[in-house]
């Protein structure tokens, strides 16, 4: 089931992200940050009713929002949980009138299956100014930047 995530979802979230981030699959995110955009994100609950997937709908500007930390746990992947929380947050950018998503990313072929399109990261500087400096990569980000038009 795909559902908005609550607080009692933070801590396994924290803890589903910083263990991608340690693989080097994705950017950590704070405790912190986590649960100030909270309503950012939507999580996939097993039937065990345990927290396996999540995946956020971050607005950056009137006319664009950012996909970001997507993960799934390995053991609930390839059974489509990914694309479904995707499209979750495709269908709320679209409930809210944004038109544009973006994803930066290391996943570009499962992107890539969903209709976004590989861009220049400098379209976004918005982004680049409100997160990208804090990032510890910054300014030398290895992630792909996609694009996602659905207007």
């Amino acid at each position: 089931m795909i559902r908005k995530a609550t607080i009692a979802d933070v801590v396994e979230i924290h803890k589903m992200l910083r263990d991608f981030a340690a693989q080097g699959t994705l950017l950590p995110r704070p405790l912190s940050e986590l649960y100030t955009t909270l309503r950012d994100l939507v999580v996939y609950e097993d039937e065990a009713g345990q927290v396996a997937g999540c995946c956020g709908l971050h607005i950056i500007w009137s006319d664009l929002a950012e996909i970001r930390s997507l993960a799934v746990l390995k053991s609930s992947q390839r059974r489509g949980i990914g694309r479904k929380l995707v499209e979750s947050c495709i269908a709320e950018a679209k409930s809210l009138g944004i038109y544009k998503l973006f994803a930066l990313t290391y996943e570009v072929e499962f992107f890539g299956h969903l209709g976004f399109k590989l861009v220049d990261k400098d379209m976004f500087p918005q982004k680049v100014w409100a997160d990208c400096v804090h990032c510890p990569k910054f300014p030398n980000c290895d992630e792909s930047a996609l694009l996602l038009d659905i207007s």
